[in-house]
Formats: structure tokens, C-alpha cells, sequence
């Protein structure tokens, strides 16, 4: 009896956690289920998008559509009935493209071919009529460094780095050329080019241009910058081999002005039992000028706030404060992350987790993950409890939970140890679209956007319920 008097209750403690840990996982079960039906039958993130990119347009920090924007998302989720919605005022700056640019190779026998080119963003325009003088293909930066300022004074200088296709991450292939874009009139005017010509940023052949952001050196001489389009890119290199040189003409009309003041669209729902721990989910607002901004990043905005618009729907009751945040002026400067960044720290705001939606609407392959204990001997406790709910995100198509990262406007919170997320979708066919005219809502399939909602309204409740 005595021995029977000591296992039984170990035995019932053994019992009782085996139904603690099913009646756990039960209810997360059932919510799950009920925020897939709920967006898949009566989602609003597909009807957000459309409004968004038919209704307001493009976005580019500073212009009449971004702070259209700015109200509109204000506006909608103050309807959606969320605990706060407020502007969180941020700095921007104001670069405006102008009339659409001209481009064209005059080749040896004096023929002019038009080709495809667009200012990329935050570059200083031609002279007015526009300017004329012979071309030089680099590869890289070491090729432009072996010619040194000989050969490359007075001269265009052609970056014609293409994308590595050997790499299966087209975020691996962005990563690599993107300095050429970046950086490349800098390197360029350093030894004493006019101009610069990056190749567009897609693994993908095609005559639509690629703009995006390009920084300066004020110590160094400023020279316009733009990029061209793969094709022409192709066909201008084989050009150079045949006939050994050609001259470029291209005006662009762009113009900087002071910066303005803009904001953060910030709305959230506060948590009931530890109100202080905060998850960010968020894209960003802004957009480029020559399209809608469907994808990037009107998608990652609209599933943030549908997040939000669930747990509200649903009546889920979150333990922890969850905040929806459209930043501003993500893609030529960042300042809506910084400023962000800035006043939760001024705030001394405890962000226990910052997931960002800023790869596409495309269906859901898993997220990236940096968290503020991978250092740790033995490896990150908290990427290890995520990975125990992996099984929730297999139906849905999300699988990979293995490379580190996190978005570009939530990367500012890392210096307060901030763990950070992105949602990882499928973008094989991102770099077609990105940064170019064709980035547009038809390019959006509802479904894909619809199941990338439902992976990222999971992640948010589990986070919320079970904290990190």
C-alpha cells in the first residue's frame, strides 16, 4: 500500500500533464481554423489591396498618393474599431522622377537605337538637352578599378553585373548585384565617369526597367544614374564586343527637394494579460512611382492590418499587445523604420518580436527568422519553440523555418535586441515585377495573398498567446 500510496499521485501528475498539453493544443486548433475560414470566406485584404493600388496609386514618399495613403489606412482601421489608431510623424525625404527619361546608343555608324532606361531613385538629372558621351561596359568593381581613371574619365560607366542564377533564393541574386545600384555612381565618379548605367535588378531577360534607390558621396562628385533593362542590357553588351565602342544619350528630368514631413500609420490591439510585450507586424506604405506598389508593398501593408481586422472579427482576445505599423519611406530612405525605432526606445517599449511582410504576395513558404538569443551556447530557445508549431503552417504551404533575416523597417529595432521575423512567400517570380511599371494589383492572385494572411495572422496569435 505504501508503494501504491507513492506512485499514484507521480501517476496523476504525469496524467494531468498530458491533458494540460491536449487541452493546449486543442483550442489553438480550433482559433486556427476559425482565422483560415474567416479569411478565406469573408477576407479583406484582397479588397484592401485593390482600393489601395486602383483608388490611390502609386506611393513614393513625399507625393499627394503616399499621404493619401497615409489617411486612407488611418481611416480604415479606425472603422475595423481597433483599440488605437494613430500618425507617428516622421521626417521624409522628396525626390520627384519628372517627365519620363530618354535613352539611346549611338553606334558607330552614327545610328540612334532608343532603349529602355529609368532614373533610379534619388539620382540628380541630366543637363537639361540632355547629355551624350561614349559608353564603358564594367562587370564589377574590380573591372572599373583595373581601368582606373585613364580610360574611364569623361566616360559613361556600364554596370553589367546580371543576376547569379545558379542561386535558388532570388533574394541571394538581389543581394549580390544590388551595390551596383547602390553604389555604383559613386565608384563610378570616383574616377571621373559623367554618368551611370546599372543593369536592371531581375534574373529575368526583359525589356521593363528595374528603378530602386541609389545613394551619393558628398566628398565625391555627383553624376546622374539609371538603369536599363535587361534586354537592352544584353544587346548594348554585344554591341560593345562587335564594334569595340559606342556613345549613350539619355535625359533624365529628376529633381530633390527639402524634405517634408510625413508619418507612421500605426493601429493595435492591446493585449489583456501582458499589455506591455508588443509584436509589430507591418510592411511599408510607400512605393515606387512607376506603378500601383501592389506587391511591394501593398500586400505586406494589407495583411498586416487584416491581422488585426481577425482577431477583432473573431472577438480573439489577445494576452499580448499586438500593433500593425504601415511604415513610410522604406524605399529611399528608411526613415519611418528609424523614427520608429527611435520613440520606442524614447517610449522604453518592450518589443518582444517585429514580423515584416515586404517579399510579395505570393503564397506563404515559411519566415525568415534573427532572434535576440541565437548566440546563445546551444542555439536560440526561442527559434526553438516556433519550431514546435511548425505543423500548424504545413497544410498552408509554409515549411521553411531554417535561413535568418527580417525586413528592412523593423531591421532599426535590432540595436534594442528586438527578435525579428519575415514572412517568406514564394518569390521566384518577385524580380520580374519589382521596382517596375508591371508591379500592379492584377499581378496579385487572391488566393496566394489570402493563405500568406492566414500564415501571418498564426504566427501572430500563437506568438501572442505563448510569448518568446
Amino acid at each position: 500500500m505504501k508503494h501504491n500510496k507513492i506512485i499514484y499521485p507521480v501517476f496523476i501528475l504525469l496524467l494531468s500533464s498530458q491533458i494540460s498539453d491536449i487541452r493546449s493544443q486543442v483550442p489553438d486548433s480550433v482559433v486556427i481554423k476559425k482565422i483560415s475560414d474567416e479569411i478565406f470566406t469573408s477576407g479583406e485584404c484582397y479588397k484592401n489591396l485593390e482600393y489601395l493600388c486602383k483608388k490611390i496609386g502609386p506611393r513614393l514618399t513625399a507625393s499627394p498618393g503616399a499621404e493619401k495613403a497615409v489617411q486612407w489606412t488611418n481611416e480604415l482601421m479606425k472603422n475595423y474599431g481597433f483599440d488605437k489608431v494613430y500618425l507617428q510623424e516622421v521626417m521624409v525625404p522628396h525626390w520627384e522622377r519628372g517627365e519620363k527619361e530618354v535613352g539611346k546608343v549611338i553606334s558607330g555608324s552614327s545610328k540612334e537605337t532608343a532603349v529602355n532606361i529609368v532614373a533610379l531613385g534619388g539620382s540628380i538629372a541630366t543637363p537639361k538637352e540632355g547629355m551624350t558621351a561614349e559608353i564603358i561596359e564594367v562587370k564589377d568593381f574590380d573591372e572599373l578599378k583595373k581601368l582606373g581613371k585613364e580610360k574611364v574619365q569623361g566616360k559613361i560607366v556600364f554596370y553589367n553585373y546580371p543576376f547569379d542564377v545558379k542561386k535558388i533564393m532570388p533574394f541571394e541574386m538581389y543581394g549580390a548585384a544590388g551595390k551596383y545600384r547602390t553604389t555604383g555612381a559613386i565608384e563610378a565618379a570616383r574616377y571621373g565617369a559623367v554618368a551611370s548605367i546599372t543593369r536592371s535588378m531581375t534574373n529575368y531577360i526583359t525589356t521593363v526597367p528595374n528603378t530602386g534607390a541609389m545613394h551619393y558621396n558628398d566628398s565625391i562628385t555627383k553624376i546622374p544614374a539609371c538603369a536599363i533593362s535587361t534586354q537592352d542590357a544584353e544587346w548594348l553588351s554585344d554591341l560593345l564586343k562587335k564594334e569595340g565602342k559606342a556613345k549613350f544619350f539619355f535625359k533624365t528630368n529628376c529633381q530633390t527637394f527639402p524634405d517634408v514631413k510625413s508619418y507612421n500609420v500605426i493601429g493595435e490591439i492591446t493585449g489583456t494579460e501582458k499589455p506591455e510585450e508588443i509584436i509589430v507586424v507591418g510592411g511599408h506604405i510607400d512605393s515606387w512611382d512607376l506603378a500601383e506598389g501592389a506587391h511591394d508593398d501593398g500586400t505586406g501593408c494589407m495583411e498586416s492590418i487584416e491581422v488585426l481586422r481577425v482577431f477583432k472579427k473573431l472577438g480573439i482576445k489577445p494576452k499580448r499587445t499586438i500593433r500593425a505599423v504601415m511604415f513610410m519611406n522604406e524605399e529611399n530612405g528608411l526613415k519611418g523604420g528609424i523614427e520608429y525605432a527611435k520613440q520606442a526606445e524614447l517610449k522604453k517599449e518592450k518589443h518582444i518580436l517585429a514580423i515584416e511582410s515586404d517579399a510579395g504576395g505570393f503564397t506563404p513558404r515559411g519566415f525568415t527568422m534573427t532572434m535576440n538569443d541565437d548566440s546563445l551556447p546551444g542555439g536560440s530557445v526561442k527559434k526553438e519553440k516556433i519550431l514546435k508549431w511548425k505543423d500548424y503552417f504545413y497544410p498552408y504551404g509554409a515549411y521553411d523555418f531554417t535561413r535568418k533575416g527580417g525586413g528592412a523597417d523593423i531591421s532599426p529595432l535590432k540595436k534594442q535586441g528586438v527578435s525579428q521575423m519575415e514572412l517568406s512567400p514564394d518569390n521566384q517570380r518577385y524580380f520580374i515585377i519589382h521596382h517596375t511599371a508591371r508591379d500592379t494589383f492584377e499581378e496579385v492572385n487572391k488566393r496566394e495573398l489570402e493563405l500568406s494572411s492566414i500564415v501571418l495572422t498564426m504566427m501572430v496569435y500563437l506568438v501572442s498567446e505563448y510569448g518568446l
